[in-house]
């Protein structure tokens, strides 16, 4: 193998890299919302504005790469999860990926608020993001999942996502 083959296949590393995974394991995911959960409220009971970065960086990483390059992930899908020895729950990726993306607009809203000295700003919309992470951990409902479903509904989601989302566990045989 020459260097060439390297780098023809560097296009397809990349892409692998920069993917979510689907399906996801919901378990692993109710984790990594009560993680969230844990790091709001740390930052607002204990007036940890850095922590705004951490979380920010979290929810930027987990939609780039899952949980690839999410210290938090990595924690969830490797230790915790693994240990508590719970059967997988595999849910679609796509509506996941998208609830992250909302937790990045928030994440990063409140970061550009603690960056220009508007804490208390910052800290409602922490607020409402650990309420958010909560009823994904403790309740199972996934708020920017329901979003996902609606906008699907209105045509807003191209269709093969859809049906992506819809085929996920399928057989082979029945997708053939």
């Amino acid at each position: 193998m020459g260097s060439g083959d390297t780098t023809a296949r560097a296009p397809g590393r990349v892409r692998e890299f920069f993917s979510f995974p689907n399906p996801v394991n919901e378990v692993s995911a109710r984790l990594v919302a009560a993680g969230v959960v844990v790091m709001c409220i740390l930052a607002i009971a204990l007036d940890l504005r850095w922590l705004t970065v951490v979380i920010a960086y979290g929810f930027v990483a987990r939609v780039l790469t899952g949980p690839t390059l999410s210290p938090l992930g990595q924690l969830v899908t490797r230790v915790i999860t693994p240990r508590l020895g719970i059967a997988e729950r595999p849910v679609a990726g796509p509506p996941k990926r998208f609830a992250q993306g909302i937790g990045v607009v928030f994440s990063v809203t409140a970061l550009v608020l603690t960056a220009v000295g508007l804490w208390t700003a910052a800290a409602v919309v922490l607020a409402l993001l650990a309420c958010a992470a909560f009823l994904e951990s403790a309740l199972g409902l996934c708020l920017g999942c329901r979003a996902f479903a609606l906008l699907m509904r209105a045509g807003v989601v191209p269709e093969e996502v859809c049906e992506r989302c819809n085929n996920i566990w399928a057989s082979p045989a029945a997708t053939a």
